[in-house]
Parts: C-alpha cells; sequence; structure tokens
C-alpha cells in the first residue's frame, strides 16, 4: 500500500429520545414485543461455530423470573480448550493483517449496531439486564459505539508513537501483538463494557477467548452475532459460556496465555491474579493483567428517609461493594441557610461525616487501563462524554 491512511474521524453517538409517538419508540417496541416472545438458545461461539453441549442453564428476565429469554448452553472444560485452540490457530493470521482492515470490522460493527442493529441490542439489554430505554440506548449502542470508533483512533496514535531519530538514522518502532490468546472477562451490568473487552485486544492483532457474564449471556449473544455480520473472521474472538471455576482454571492454567481483560469484582480479580502469579513459570510469557474491579459506594440519604426501607437487602458480595450507611442528620442540617453563618457548626457536621468518606479502601483499586504496555487499544477513556453515558 502506498498511501499514509487515516481512519475517519471518531465522534459520540447521538442519543436517541425516544419520545411518545416517535418512529424510533415504536420500532423498538416492535422488536421487544418479538424477543420477549422468542426463546433463543444461546451457544458458545468457537471457531465462528455455534457449541451446543446440551447441559443448559436458563436466561431470565429479573423483573419477571418466570419469563425464560433463552436457554444457555453451557460449556465444559474440553470446550474451553477447543476455544484455546482456535484463538492460537488465527493468531498469526490476525496478526498480519494489516490494521486498516483490522480496523475496518469494528467501525463496520459500530455503523451496524447504531443502524440495524439499533434496537436488538436495546431490546436485549432491556430485556436480560432491566435497563430503561434510556439506560440501554446510552450503555449498549451509545458507548459501545464510541468504544469501537475511538478505540481505532486511539490505535493509530499509539502506532504513531515513534522514537526520535538522531542525524544520519531513521529508527522505527513497529507494535504486534501479544504472543498467546487474550482472556477477556466481562460483567453483567454494561453491555458496551461486555462488547468492549474482547474487542478491543483483538483490534491490535490478538485473538481472544471471552468469557461474558451468565447473567448478561442474552446480550452476548446479540452482539458476538453482530461482530460475525461485521466480518469478523472465525477464531478471532472466541465467546464461551461456562461457569468461572472451570473457564477460569482451563485458561489461568494454559501456557500460552498472553493476557487477562477484565471488569468484575476485586474477589475474582485478586484470585486470578494469584494464579498467574503462581503460574509464572508455566507461561510462555509474563501475562499482562488489565482490571477494572468494583469499589466501596457509599449512600446518602435524607434524614426524613426510613434507612430500613432505603437499604431493605443485603446483595451478595459478587454483585455490589458493602453498603455502609451513615446518618447524615449532622452533616446536612449545618449546611441549611439558617447556618450558612454558622461555621463551627458547619466544620462539626463536615467533621462527622469526612472521617467516615476519607478512609483508605480496604482493596486494591485496579481500575488502570493503559494499554501501551499491554499493545491493546486505549479501552476505558474517552474523550469527554455526557455524564449520563452510563445506563
Amino acid at each position: 500500500m502506498s498511501a499514509l491512511i487515516g481512519p475517519p474521524p471518531a465522534y459520540n453517538e447521538p442519543v436517541k429520545g425516544y419520545l411518545p409517538g416517535s418512529p424510533e419508540r415504536a420500532s423498538l417496541r416492535r422488536t421487544l414485543d418479538r424477543m420477549a416472545a422468542e426463546r433463543v438458545e444461546i451457544a458458545s461461539v468457537i471457531d465462528g461455530k455455534e457449541v451446543r453441549t446440551g447441559k443448559v442453564a436458563t436466561s431470565v428476565m429479573p423483573h419477571l423470573h418466570s419469563h425464560v429469554l433463552g436457554d444457555i448452553h453451557l460449556a465444559g472444560a474440553s470446550e474451553v480448550g477447543r476455544a484455546i485452540e482456535a484463538a492460537l490457530g488465527v493468531r498469526r493470521a490476525w496478526a498480519a493483517t494489516a490494521w486498516p482492515e483490522r480496523a475496518a470490522v469494528f467501525l463496520r460493527a459500530a455503523d451496524l449496531l447504531t443502524g440495524p442493529w439499533r434496537d436488538v441490542l436495546n431490546a436485549a439489554t432491556m430485556l436480560g439486564q432491566s435497563k430503561t430505554v434510556h439506560q440501554a440506548e446510552i450503555d449498549a449502542v451509545c458507548e459501545l459505539a464510541d468504544f469501537l470508533r475511538f478505540n481505532v483512533e486511539y490505535m493509530t496514535r499509539i502506532y504513531a508513537e515513534q522514537p526520535l531519530s538522531p542525524p544520519g538514522f531513521w529508527n522505527r518502532m513497529e507494535y504486534r501483538p501479544l504472543e498467546g490468546f487474550v482472556f477477556a472477562v466481562s460483567p453483567f451490568n454494561f453491555t458496551s463494557i461486555a462488547g468492549n473487552l474482547p474487542t478491543a485486544a483483538a483490534l491490535m492483532g490478538n485473538t481472544v477467548v471471552w468469557k461474558a457474564a451468565e447473567t448478561a449471556a442474552f446480550s452476548a449473544h446479540y452482539l458476538m452475532q453482530l461482530f460475525q455480520a461485521a466480518g469478523l473472521p472465525d477464531g478471532v474472538i472466541n465467546l464461551v459460556h461456562a461457569p468461572g471455576s472451570v473457564v477460569g482454571q482451563t485458561v489461568l492454567d494454559h501456557p500460552d496465555l498472553a493476557g487477562i481483560h477484565f471488569t468484575g469484582s476485586t474477589e475474582v480479580f485478586r484470585w486470578m491474579w494469584k494464579r498467574v502469579g503462581d503460574n509464572l513459570e508455566r507461561y510462555r510469557v509474563y501475562p499482562r493483567l488489565v482490571g477494572e474491579t468494583g469499589g466501596k459506594d457509599f449512600i446518602v440519604a435524607h434524614p426524613s428517609a426510613d434507612c430500613s426501607m432505603t437499604a431493605p437487602m443485603k446483595l451478595p458480595k459478587s454483585r455490589t461493594s458493602p453498603i455502609r450507611m451513615l446518618d447524615t442528620s449532622s452533616a446536612i442540617r449545618p449546611l441549611t441557610s439558617r447556618h450558612m453563618g454558622a461555621g463551627t457548626k458547619t466544620r462539626e457536621g463536615a467533621e462527622h461525616f469526612w472521617p467516615w468518606y476519607s478512609k483508605p479502601p480496604r482493596t486494591t483499586a485496579v481500575t488502570s487501563s493503559s494499554t501501551s504496555a499491554l499493545g491493546w487499544a486505549t479501552m476505558k477513556s474517552l474523550p469527554p462524554v455526557s455524564p449520563t453515558r452510563r445506563g
């Protein structure tokens, strides 16, 4: 190729309103009705082919557990092993594919997502993850499209980073994929993250074994179909639906593991990191780990709130961080208009609140998404977008 080319400029996908009487609302309603009436077979996709094991779990609506959306065919250790072999089998060919050709696959996926596949991914996220239409739109469509488009732009910026050349020399640096396969583990709550974790690594020439959360298998099923419709070659991304204990042990003990791209709980990521450390002598390379884990959120309740109704239940640790209730009355009341000049009372209120809030977290925060060390496109940080983007 005798040309210096660049991708189309990246941009933030506009958010549709789905107002009453709008064409997009009517179109999405039809898709919701159709998909809710179906019961799909959710299979693993290995080397471009669906793998159905007959050992199934059900995918249900979180807001209506009696409504089954699909049957998830659970993979075992043998299927996970086949996914690894499929990824390794196409690794050299995909790495040798010119970067514009790799980028074209994911830019095409973004165009399909924001076009004919928009209703499908929105409906899958609404039905399978109980999101509102706005939450689904800004997550499953807009944020994922942003990831796909901006990752291509960030990839070109990474490739453009070149060393200085003194007189008489022309130094050049070429970026190459990791030597092995990447293990992508996506969470239950964001369809955009589920789509980004495997595609960011694949964009940079890596091949991927992708484990989606079982509670988000429904939307992952349609994401994989979207990638295939965009022209993703067989074996580049291999989707496996398997229990974490099965897929984790098989993947993390494999000598060709080259990287992990993870979003999920702190406990799971710590276990994975420790397992990788224990296996260092087994690996052909040092695996790169990029993980985003849960934090410690707080809830601010008005003094008039009934705390027993504000946080009436304790959710499983794997789904949420511990909720710590705080009586904010002494922190809020000094800030009312009658106390605006009372510095002492305001200070007392702040002292009551901030010592708890400013305590260092009990867990190690792993939120870095730097990718130059991984040879991947920047995966998490995007140019400023609306704060309402996340669903």
